[in-house]
């Protein structure tokens, strides 16, 4: 589990094609608190260590996880946002994340709003009933808040920390995002199928 808020930008150092696509990940992280095994959320996306270095961290990704994600689209030198997996006891500042992508957004406009930037995005349509105006998202494992919604598009508006502690500042119109709705929202809407 994670909370969305990201604690690292990582660098995409090397791709590789094996069977399953290898990722070599340049990170801050002091590797030597990292375990083989360990869960970190890559823009979003629950990956599991494999291998480790003094500043870089390996995973595996399975070609189901990059036909669901925008993983796919990664080159080497690529930025994207880390998140250690949750502890017990950890602040819970964002919300709850499973790092289980439900599927790809695209940023349909991008527009200055003083300091911030409004960004908005076009849901595919089976997640959009799961996106409420002032309800939780994740986005890239950024966990954010919905400003608007109209059908498939909905609306975020980033501050400047934002952009800055994440790699939401090179957002820029076209790009895919890994979509992650709220767990709340998926619940309650299976519990209305059954009523």
């Amino acid at each position: 589990m994670f909370t969305g808020i990201v604690t690292d930008i990582g660098k995409i150092r090397a791709l590789e094609q094996r069977g399953d696509l290898r990722a070599r990940v340049a990170t801050g992280y002091d590797t030597a608190t990292v375990d083989i095994g360990a869960s970190i959320a890559c823009d979003g996306v629950c990956l599991t260590v494999i291998a480790l270095g003094e500043d870089w961290f390996d995973v595996e990704i399975s070609a189901e996880t990059v036909s669901k994600t925008n993983l796919g689209g990664w080159s080497e030198g690529h930025r994207i946002n880390l998140e250690r997996a949750l502890k017990v006891g950890d602040e819970l500042g964002g919300h709850i994340v499973s790092g289980h992508v439900d599927g790809v957004a695209e940023i349909v406009a991008v527009r200055d709003e003083g300091d911030s930037t409004r960004v908005q995005f076009r849901a595919p349509e089976a997640l959009a009933r799961f996106i409420a105006p002032k309800g939780s998202i994740a986005l890239n494992g950024t966990s954010l808040t919905v400003n608007e919604v109209e059908g498939c598009t909905f609306g975020i508006n980033f501050i400047p920390h934002t952009k800055t502690a994440t790699t939401w500042g090179d957002a820029k119109l076209g790009d895919h995002v890994n979509l992650e709705i709220d767990t709340l929202a998926r619940y309650v809407a299976r519990l209305r199928d059954f009523a």
